[in-house]
């Protein structure tokens, strides 16, 4: 009823739903709104008896969240990968940048994050010229990644991040497979400290295993709490 009668604009869409009895579908979903920074979902049975009841407790409609909250206590350093065309005032510039951890197995770099987040309008400004001579035609091929970028880098630059907390991700190759098949991790609120790592070469950054046991670290956090 409500695609029925709402026309969407730039201010008012539908939300994004799915339709579906399948379990992995539905967990692929919710990671994905995570990584949107949602807190998760709202499942609704779709049955004839699946109405609103006002603090109802039972199966019809359910919130399907996260049970932990945790908070990443060090920074990283990532590589810039990628970068994202400005919107608004950032038009003219790059709005976020695509960065990643480096794998010293593969000798690779796999999305962790996109930031865009600490960054000063100076910092912004600057951002084009000086990435301007790492600017490749296409994907760098020691890059990995799921995500289309506007622009792509080769892996050179390396800038300190420090982010909310580390999840499991559909959509970055950070360690993918390492804590469960098809997710990698990802780096939620990531913002630029404002310093760029320019002591450090790109296969000095914070490796995707380093990531992995970050993100073990919070769990064993959680338990001990």
């Amino acid at each position: 009823m409500l695609e029925k009668v709402i026309k969407e604009s730039e201010r008012v869409k539908i939300a994004q739903h799915i339709t579906t009895g399948n379990a992995d579908e539905l967990e692929k979903f919710f990671l994905e709104a995570i990584e949107d920074g949602c807190e998760g979902l709202v499942c609704k049975s779709i049955s004839k008896d699946s109405v609103y009841q006002a603090g109802a407790r039972g199966w019809l409609w359910i919130k399907y969240k996260r049970d932990y909250k945790s908070e990443m206590s060090d920074t990283v350093d990532l590589v810039v990968v990628g970068a994202f065309h400005g919107r608004g005032k950032r038009a003219g510039a790059y709005g976020a940048l695509l960065l990643a951890a480096y794998d010293s197995e593969d000798d690779t770099f796999e999305t962790v994050t996109k930031c865009e987040t600490g960054f000063t309008d100076e910092n912004l400004a600057k951002l084009p010229k000086m990435m301007e001579k790492h600017v490749v035609l296409h994907r760098h091929p020691r890059v990995n990644s799921m995500l289309e970028a506007d622009v792509w880098f080769e892996p050179a630059v390396v800038i300190e991040v420090l982010g909310a907390e580390i999840t499991l991700s559909p959509i970055h190759t950070c360690a993918v497979d390492s804590v469960r098949k098809g997710s990698g991790l990802a780096i939620r609120f990531p913002r630029f400290t404002r310093k760029y790592r320019t002591d450090k070469a790109a296969e000095d950054a914070t490796t995707s295993a380093e990531i992995v046991e970050m993100y073990r670290g919070q769990l064993k956090k959680i338990d001990e709490s």
